[in-house]
């Protein structure tokens, strides 16, 4: 494995440290009486009950929520009007054509322009990478972090360590164009839940950080929202714990802010940021071209979508809505406007398609604080488990009794200035994660599938052949041909060797030496 060999000096940063801990000393009374001023006083019925430990923590607990900004974000969320009981026509209008760019209709010549104007800013070391990695795997049968995730290429490679070494073929890059002699580092920071955390640590520390500096992934955690009762009463997960859930991957703002990470980026002078979901198997993290496009258009927000399928294909929708930019979820959309055509080149007037893929400036990112009162929260309505503070017993649900508030990433899109929205090719980069094994669509299958299947092209498109091979079974019907990223970022890098050859399948190229050894 490849190794950085200057590591920084800057170390993962902390938490913001409370002003107390659980062996100080809180008024009982002080929090009995803010907690029954907000309405809540119910989550002190069973404090006389508990050991002096479990008080203490309940008490801490409740002293660090701000029992009134829970009140106000369910006041918001359950009285602000739902899009889909107004005029879908009358609010939505598609993107204008200035703040839209297609990789399908553009030149190579801009794609190339765009892409060089991206490798300068990553060799000047001002890009930044933000991952949001706060899922389990449990849908896809896994008690592990979604990033762990094997989906059974030939290499055994997860979901971490392909991006992982994306990551350190683009600094390379970038050092080659630029031909810069200082190292040239691309910072990971890695939004976890709390309960991936730990995993998610100890899977990179196991794995040596793939290759790239320690100093340069950070580590930090998304925030927590408390499980509310749907007439906005804190639910129990037991006499001294508060039920919480995470708050949703647009709770990365709030972390980037609280956990030290915006301060971080200012120490290394970083201005601009992608910023991707774990589960996408062909996701090009820092992404040159789009890094190099939004900065052209001098974009403080900036999207990466994908031309959807067919109007009836259930997945949000960059558009405009009340003249802002938004997603609009495609269950919000009525049949005409889904079905609207732009007439100027004959595609659906709302098909950018959400990837949940995005570019900031750190610039933008530090004034999301200053609107962050006016963002919208989202209700899920799910099953609980919980304490019934009636009889004191541990309640687990048949049905739906309670919700989870959280905040999507693209709640922000609103209050940009100068927003981009850029599509690219859904078959060469975005190839989601979801469901379980067996499935048969956004599952491992599809996702192995896709990655080989783009492997195949990168040596077609350079010039040479793919000859499958007897032995080669062609799970999912795709020849079983693997090429590190360590050897290509997107196909770059190989015409010069395998113009006029071929090479036969199965195969895992980990270097270019197997390359050359492989070709006849």
């Amino acid at each position: 494995m490849i190794a950085s060999t200057t590591p920084l000096s800057i170390k993962t940063p902390k938490p913001v440290s409370s002003e107390t801990s659980p062996s100080t000393p809180l008024s009982y009374h002080l929090i009995k009486e803010r907690y029954q001023a907000a309405g809540q006083g119910h989550l002190l019925t069973y404090y006389d009950d508990l050991s002096e430990a479990d008080q203490s923590t309940l008490l801490h607990q409740l002293h660090h929520l701000n029992v009134e900004r829970v009140n106000r974000i369910h006041q918001k969320a359950t009285t602000c009007p739902s899009p889909m009981l107004t005029n879908q026509s009358a609010l939505l209008a598609p993107l204008p054509e200035e703040c839209f760019d297609s990789i399908l209709e553009a030149s190579p010549d801009k794609v190339n322009e765009w892409q060089t104007i991206g490798l300068k800013q990553i060799a000047q070391n001002k890009v930044g990478v933000i991952l949001l990695a706060g899922g389990q795997g449990t849908r896809l049968g896994s008690t592990a972090p979604k990033g762990c995730y094997d989906i059974q290429l030939p290499s055994t490679k997860s979901l971490f360590q392909i991006q992982a070494e994306r990551i350190f073929k683009l600094q390379v890059l970038a050092r080659e164009q630029e031909g810069v002699t200082e190292e040239v580092l691309i910072p990971w920071y890695v939004m976890t839940s709390g309960p991936t955390r730990p995993a998610t640590v100890k899977f990179f520390e196991e794995h040596n950080y793939f290759g790239l500096s320690q100093d340069n992934v950070v580590f930090f955690e998304q925030g927590t929202l408390p499980c509310l009762t749907f007439d906005g009463r804190i639910m129990m997960e037991s006499k001294s714990q508060i039920a919480v859930a995470p708050d949703g991957n647009g709770g990365v703002y709030a972390a980037l802010r609280g956990t030290g990470v915006l301060a971080n980026m200012a120490e290394r002078k970083i201005e601009y940021l992608h910023a991707y979901c774990v589960d996408n198997g062909l996701v090009r993290v820092a992404d040159p071209v789009f890094i190099g496009y939004c900065v052209s258009k001098n974009a403080d927000c900036g999207a990466k979508v994908v031309r959807k399928k067919s109007p009836e294909e259930p997945v949000g929708v960059v558009c405009l809505r009340n003249a802002a930019f938004n997603v609009v979820e495609y269950s919000e959309i009525d049949d005409e406007v889904a079905n609207r055509i732009n007439p100027r080149n004959g595609q659906l007037a709302f098909g950018a398609g959400n990837i949940a893929n995005h570019f900031y400036t750190t610039d933008f990112l530090n004034k999301v604080e200053s609107f962050e009162g006016d963002l919208e929260y989202h209700i899920a309505r799910k099953k609980i488990k919980s304490l019934d503070i009636n009889t004191g017993d541990i309640v687990t649900p048949k049905q739906v009794n309670g919700m989870k508030l959280e905040m999507f990433v693209f709640d922000v899109f609103p209050f940009t200035q100068r927003m981009a929205v850029f599509e690219v090719d859904r078959r060469e980069e975005f190839s989601p994660l979801k469901n379980a094994p067996g499935s048969g669509e956004d599952c491992p299958e599809t996702s192995r599938r896709d990655i080989l299947q783009q492997h195949v092209r990168f040596i077609q498109n350079a010039g040479g052949k793919v000859v499958v091979g007897e032995e080669d079974n062609q799970l999912e019907g795709a020849p079983t041909l693997e090429i590190s990223p360590l050897v290509t970022y997107s196909g770059e890098g190989l015409s010069h060797l395998v113009s006029g050859k071929s090479i036969k399948t199965p195969l895992l190229i980990s270097s270019l030496e197997d390359l050359e050894k492989a070709l006849f």
